[in-house]
Formats: C-alpha cells, sequence, structure tokens
C-alpha cells in the first residue's frame, strides 16, 4: 500500500548522562542516573538514549548533498533507515547481478556517525525489481531465498534491525495474509526468509514491519498470531515494526497493542512515523514518545523523513520539521515527552534483554557466568573535542546460550569512562570489565545485546585491540 519506505539515518549520539559512583568504594562502578531537569538533552537522539532507545529518521541517498537535510540529520538522530536504497529493486536489479553503492552511501554514513541502521527492506510485494514481478512457484521461491542471503551476507555485522519481510497482511477484518506472488510460493514464505535472514546474518534482529496496526483489530492480531506461532516453534523472529502513518488521532489502545507483542518475547519498534497535520499533530507525537517508554521492550522511533518536503505525505506537512528545517511544535512535544522522567516499564514475562537501562543496578551478585563460547563485537565510537561515546553490540556466535558475561577490554591511552549503560563498567580506564546488569545476563545462542559509554579522551580515540566474553575471545564485525 505504501510508497517508498523512508528508514532514517541517526545522527551521532551526544549522550547527557548523570554519573554516580557506586556505593562500594573499591568497585569503580558507574551508572547512570535519570537526568534532572538542568541536564535535559537538547537532541532527540541524545534524549531517547537517556533510557537506551534510538530516535531516527528515514533518508535518501540523494539528499545527503543538502546541507540543511545532513545537518539536521547528524545533529538530531541516532540511527538510520534506507527509504529505498536496500530494497528488492535497489539492490538486485537483475537477477543475481547485485548493486549496493546507494545503500553503502548511507550506511557508511551512519557508521561514521555512531547510528544503528535498520535494514529496510527484504521482502515486500512492492519495488520488486522486474525479473522477479513475473516469476511464480519454486523459481521465485528460490530467487527469494537467494536474494535475503545474498543480501544480509553482504552487510552482515552492520545492520542493527532488519525488516525481514513488509506489509505481508491484508487490510481489512480477515486478519489474513496478502495475495501476492510471494504468498503464492507458500504459507510458509515468511518463515523461510526469517530463517534465511538468521543464517545469512546471526548478529541482526530480525523484524516483521506492517502498516495499520496502531491498535488491537483484525490486522494486528493477524500479526500477533503469526509471531505467536513463530515463537513457539522456534522461527528466528526478533522485533515487530508497527509503521504508524497516523491520521488526526491516536488510537486509545495503542500502548496496550505495543505490549500484547512485547509479551510474546519480542522487541517492537516504531518504524515509520509521520503525523498528519492539525491542532492535535504535537500531542500525537507525544503519545507515540510516551507509548514506546513505557514499554520496556520499544526500542525506539523512526520518523519517515525529516523535513516536511521530505515526506511523501506531499501536502500534509506530517513530520517534526518545516520544510526549511526549522523545529515544529511537534518536535517540541517530543523532545519534551523523552527527557521526562524515565517511566516504570510494563514488566514483560520473558526473560529477553530490555533495551533500557534501570535507573540504579541491583546490588545483587549476579550470576557466575557461564563458560565462554565463540562471540562478536561490533565498536563504533563517535567523538568530538574532548569526549566520545560508544556503541557496543555483543553477538553469542555459539551453540548455548550465556547466562552471566563479562566482555573484557583494555581502552586506548588517554580514555576514560564517565557513565554507560546497559553494563556496570570497572575500572573506568586501563583494561576495563563491562558486566551485565540484572535485567540482559542472558544472550541466547545467535542473540545479541547492546551496551555503550560515555568518556573523555586526550586526543586518542582509538578502539581497543581485542575483547574477551567470559574468558573467550571474540572476533570483530
Amino acid at each position: 500500500m505504501l510508497p517508498p519506505a523512508i528508514l532514517t539515518i541517526a545522527p551521532s549520539v551526544r549522550r547527557t548522562l548523570v554519573v554516580t559512583v557506586a556505593a562500594a568504594l573499591g568497585a569503580g562502578v558507574l551508572a547512570v542516573t535519570p537526568p534532572s531537569a538542568s541536564a535535559a538533552a537538547d537532541t532527540l537522539g541524545a534524549a531517547a538514549a537517556q533510557s537506551g532507545r534510538y530516535f531516527g529518521a528515514a533518508i535518501a541517498a540523494g539528499r545527503l548533498g543538502n546541507s540543511t537535510y545532513v545537518n539536521i540529520l547528524n545533529r538530531e538522530f541516532n540511527q538510520v533507515t534506507a527509504e529505498n536504497e536496500m530494497k528488492w529493486d535497489a539492490t538486485e536489479p537483475s537477477r543475481n547481478s547485485f548493486s549496493f553503492g546507494n545503500g553503502d552511501r548511507i550506511a557508511n554514513h551512519a557508521i561514521s556517525r555512531g547510528m544503528k541502521i535498520r535494514g529496510h527492506a527484504l521482502l515486500w510485494h512492492q519495488q520488486q525489481p522486474g525479473w522477479a514481478r513475473g516469476m511464480e512457484g519454486s523459481d521465485l521461491r528460490s530467487a527469494m531465498i537467494n536474494h535475503v542471503t545474498r543480501v544480509a551476507t553482504y552487510y552482515r555485522g552492520k545492520i542493527h534491525s532488519w525488516d525481514v519481510v513488509n506489509e505481508a497482511f491484508a487490510d481489512g477484518g480477515s486478519g489474513g495474509r496478502r495475495d501476492s506472488n510471494l504468498q503464492r510460493t507458500g504459507n510458509d514464505w515468511i518463515e523461510a526468509a526469517f530463517r534465511a535472514a538468521r543464517a545469512a546474518d546471526p548478529g541482526a534482529k530480525l523484524c516483521y514491519n506492517d502498516y495499520n496496526t496502531d491498535g488491537i483489530n483484525a490486522k494486528s492480531t493477524g500479526i500477533y498470531n503469526m509471531v505467536r506461532d513463530f515463537k513457539s516453534r522456534g522461527v528466528p523472529i526478533d522485533c515487530v515494526g508497527f509503521q504508524s502513518h497516523l491520521g488526526t488521532s491516536l488510537s486509545s489502545d495503542y500502548q496496550a497493542n505495543l505490549q500484547r507483542f512485547a509479551n510474546l518475547g519480542v522487541d517492537v519498534e516504531i518504524t515509520e512515523l509521520d503525523v498528519a497535520q492539525g491542532s492535535n499533530q504535537a500531542n500525537i507525537f507525544a503519545g507515540v514518545t510516551r507509548a514506546c517508554l513505557n514499554v520496556a521492550r520499544c526500542n525506539g522511533i523512526t520518523v519517515w523523513g525529516i523535513r516536511d518536503s521530505d515526506s511523501w505525505r506531499t501536502g500534509e506537512n506530517p513530520l517534526l520539521f518545516d520544510s526549511s528545517g526549522n523545529k515544529k511544535a511537534a518536535y517540541t512535544s517530543v523532545l519534551n515527552a523523552l527527557n521526562a522522567v524515565t517511566p516504570s516499564p510494563t514488566p514483560t514475562p520473558t526473560p529477553t534483554p530490555t533495551p533500557s537501562p534501570t535507573p540504579t543496578p541491583t546490588p545483587t551478585p549476579t550470576p557466575t557466568p557461564s563458560p565462554g563460547g565463540p562471540c562478536r563485537v561490533s565498536y563504533a565510537v563517535n567523538a568530538w573535542n574532548t569526549g566520545l561515546t560508544t556503541a557496543i553490540t555483543i553477538t553469542n556466535t555459539g551453540s548455548a546460550a550465556l547466562n552471566g558475561w563479562s566482555l573484557v577490554f583494555t581502552l586506548p591511552s588517554g580514555q576514560t569512562v564517565t557513565g554507560g549503560w546497559n553494563a556496570t563498567y570497572s575500572p573506568s580506564s586501563g583494561q576495563v570489565t563491562a558486566t551485565n546488569l540484572n535485567y540482559n545476563g542472558s544472550i541466547p545462542a545467535g542473540g545479541s545485546v547492546d551496551i555503550g559509554f560515555q568518556a573523555t579522551h586526550t586526543g586518542n580515540t582509538a578502539v581497543p585491540s581485542t575483547f574477551t566474553l567470559n574468558g573467550s575471545t571474540c572476533s570483530r564485525a
């Protein structure tokens, strides 16, 4: 239904952190506490990062030459999604002939700024290349799996989460699948796509993404039933994306709908947010933001474009910046919501890691770490003047879950940790050990956890040379 997707690039994250020293004097453990009013973050990405989330925007490679566009992107956002550049028609214009130039342009910009990247979208009934649109049956199934495998493999280690399948459910009251050439290859095509994506990139979160799922309705319930079935059978699905192309009101059960999916043991993400212009626009944007903050497994929010002039909703002015790049009232409402006192997330009955740091680390000892296994670490740095932030993803590439973990690395000379999230860090310089908190100690086989810290530096912004997880040396992503 929806035109070419625009998922955002997020600018570098300068996280405003208030650091408290742990009570135990010898521990040297630093933890993040909720920011005071005087320390409120002044950009969307930094404000979202205070609760361990991202705030991103959909971007287009063709606009990266526009200075106003790029300045807003780099200043405000800490996550990006390619609008069209990673879709099937863009990446495989001829069968088995792949083109990644524009996708790489977006990915490289994001990586250089320490932004997370959402991959959008491996399979969709729209924007298929001409050679695929006329295919059916086993030939299409083979081409589909090959495409997922080749693209996910190419971007392995760079993508935080993939929209593996986009918009596969029908509108209306049936709650059933949309008829498409992909659906006609067999009802298991979505499952097959997720399994292929996991095999190609075990470290990326795998998402299903759709629109008109902004409340509890027949369509969202159909998707809910699919996710529940996948989880019960071990089909690798990690997250569900809610596009949230909204009008002049917000469904009263918007948050409840997010929460019921989270209760299945998957993360939820707001992936393509835009809101029709009008007197209620700012309130709706704020309402969506608060709903995400109130669901522990809501990883973050992506707006579908940066300026009103960049939106696919021509004439509706549905974004946070006007066509000249000025902040709108909706921007202020979102920033204020993000900077509000960290809400108490709705509890989730699953042991899977939640992305939000707790205000104070639990004083109870963490479980004795299980023996180390294969692991992979990605480590991105965003530096300025005498400060830097890191975004670290630890992936368990072994065949068994890790129950309790410690990541050890040596900071380059002159770098000193001043605060961190999703782990404790001790000591603050030299050989540092990052240890799980009470909510993210379990990393399933093929799963990952995101951590990070803020530090000062004296000019040396290099990255550590080696990482060990529970005593085993990790590969680098």
